[in-house]
């Protein structure tokens, strides 16, 4: 039976996220939109419905599309979700906040597909979850609710598993409802990178890729962090100066950061998973580009611990 793991959620914005992770390899997570990642071991602990405590995550598996029946079903079947329901039954006035998340399924790559996909799940989960929160007012439940809606990659949820498990044929996987019960409004997990140190970034010349050896010492310095703090990754985040078109730019931007990459790997040791390239070209520039001063500056690869 598939293990639940508490869940953190980042929903108490308007902007839906969530965060979601089964035990895998990288056991690493993209939040919604890509902005953070979590990590299995961010979690604390390993919840199943057997009792509830307030001020606490709880993922349930249940399909959350069948609450739009709910107003009008002489009878409704809460199947897993249960136990919420007793909890809420006993608990009058409890706050809560009720993430509704969601996959779509890994075989579709079409983009607009997919996006097509993600605004009618979006839409639907929003209409079940509302038609729920009314019903309980209907009930005259006390309880404060707020909804949200998340996406999840269904690959990292189940982590090595997805080699093995049957996807299914849906386009859209209903993954299941996220719960956090309480009143204090708080993020509710720290980065794993919290507290972790800022390196200098690596500079480069003007039309050039190629790695000083005199940064030997620093590249050093974040792999030895990187052994020391196995759950971390580093992202290299290349940048060059304006003096070339944007996809030259964006070209050699990456190129330095692959540089940094292969003297981790291959110096190193560091595993190519723990290790993530963004390149963005002549953005952010943090030096005069009118001066080769200001180019060199600008010509760097920051190592951003994450």
């Amino acid at each position: 039976m598939k293990r639940l793991i508490a869940i953190a959620v980042i929903a108490l914005m308007a902007v839906p996220s969530a965060v979601m992770a089964q035990q895998g390899r990288k056991e690493v997570s993209p939040v919604i939109e890509g902005k953070q990642k979590v990590r299995k071991t961010d979690y604390d602990s390993i919840w199943k419905f057997t009792t509830f405590n307030g001020k606490s995550i709880y993922y349930v598996n249940f399909d959350y599309r069948t609450l739009k029946d709910l107003p009008t079903a002489r009878e409704f079947d809460f199947g897993t979700f249960l136990p919420v329901m007793n909890y809420l039954t006993t608990q009058g006035r409890t706050p809560m906040l009720m993430c509704a998340v969601y996959s779509i399924n890994p075989s579709v790559e079409d983009k607009a597909r997919r996006m097509q996909l993600k605004e009618r799940a979006e839409l639907e989960a929003i209409e079940a979850l509302n038609a729920y929160v009314d019903w309980m007012k209907d009930e005259e439940y006390k309880n404060k609710i707020q909804v949200r809606v998340a996406e999840i990659d269904y690959r990292y949820w189940w982590g090595d598993d997805f080699l093995t498990i049957q996807v299914p044929s849906d386009e859209v996987i209903n993954v299941g409802l996220v719960m956090f019960f309480g009143s204090k409004k708080i993020n509710l997990f720290k980065s794993a990178a919290e507290g972790s140190p800022t390196f200098k970034a690596v500079k480069f010349f003007p039309n050039d890729a190629e790695l000083l050896d005199s940064y030997d010492s620093l590249i050093k310095e974040v792999a030895d962090y990187l052994k020391e703090n196995e759950r971390l990754e580093v992202l290299l985040r290349g940048y060059s100066d304006n003096t070339g078109t944007e996809m030259y730019n964006i070209a050699i931007s990456r190129q330095r950061a692959n540089e940094i990459k292969k003297a981790l790997i291959t110096k190193h040791n560091i595993a190519p998973h723990r290790i993530e390239i963004e390149a963005l070209g002549s953005e952010n520039p943090v030096g005069d580009n009118t001066t080769r001063e200001g180019r060199i500056e600008n010509n760097r690869v920051e190592m951003i611990i994450q």
